[in-house]
């Protein structure tokens, strides 16, 4: 996985340590910005270290499932070619796609440690609100990070990070798209692709 990917999938992986618990009624920009606040002991004892990796994806899975729109990244992400996939393609092309996503966050839990996430101001942006973070990591200049919430005033879910001015669901997409590209737009390569990838994990 390139090195600015690894760091958005780090970006993302703090996230989730504050994504447990419900937040309140609140205006959509406020929700979307406690949203991103709330503190998650769960994920936190796991990015502390305990238990073995298949312990932290149980723990992980669900708080994904309730925090971040994985179906909708997998669909962007596949692009035109989730138009072409076949219903049995798409099926098991997101179902590997959440697998990954697990498995990218797990394998690299032990880098969370020491991580300070500083919550900043949240703004509308199209139909979504954008929450502004500065990432801080020992040994590593601070980095500005922001959080696209989608249904923040109903329910929020994340869409996607911004760090660097670097998209991780436009970065995702295109690397899906030229890896097609190369493979005569064959979902099938991919799907395989990404089974290996999981395994390495």
């Amino acid at each position: 996985m390139p090195n600015r990917r690894a760091f958005l999938l780090l970006c993302f992986g703090s996230l989730l340590s504050l994504m447990t618990r419900p937040v309140l009624a609140q205006a959509a920009g406020d929700r979307a910005g406690a949203f991103v606040k709330v503190t998650g002991d769960r994920i936190l004892a796991a990015m502390q270290g305990a238990g073995s990796v298949e312990d932290r994806r149980k723990i992980v899975g669900p708080i994904i499932d309730s925090a971040i729109d994985v179906d909708g990244i997998a669909k962007f992400c596949l692009g035109r070619f989730w138009r072409t996939a076949t219903p049995d393609q798409q099926k098991r092309y997101t179902g590997l796609f959440h697998e990954v996503l697990i498995g990218n966050i797990t394998s690299k839990l032990g880098e969370y440690q020491e991580v300070k996430l500083t919550i900043g101001r949240s703004q509308p942006r199209d139909d979504t609100d954008v929450v502004s973070s500065v990432i801080e990591r020992p040994n590593n200049p601070p980095t500005t990070v922001e959080w696209v919430v989608a249904n923040a005033a109903a329910n929020p879910k994340v869409i996607d990070v911004i760090a660097e001015n670097t998209s991780l669901r436009q970065t995702q997409r295109n690397d899906y798209a030229a890896y097609l590209t190369r493979n005569n737009s064959d979902v099938d390569a991919l799907i395989k692709a990404m089974r290996a990838q999981l395994d390495q994990n």
